[in-house]
């Protein structure tokens, strides 16, 4: 596993920076979901239930996708 060190401004929601980076991680398929929550610091439930609100789907379609079935 490889490390990454960031240096944030001091008010940056560190929360909200590794929930974001672990959505990004899951949409690119590079972690599980159960890899992503345990990075976010969070259950595999509440991953799945929040990662919509960064423009990922749990099923892996994009809106494009889905717009050639309708």
């Amino acid at each position: 596993m490889k490390s990454l060190t960031l240096t944030l401004p001091e008010e940056t929601n560190e929360q909200e920076v590794k929930m974001a980076v672990a959505a990004m991680l899951f949409d690119k398929g590079i972690l599980s979901s159960g890899q992503a929550a345990e990075y976010a610091g969070i259950t595999k439930r509440e991953f799945l239930t929040t990662v919509g609100n960064y423009g990922v789907s749990i099923f892996g379609e994009t809106p494009e996708d889905l717009e050639k079935y309708n």
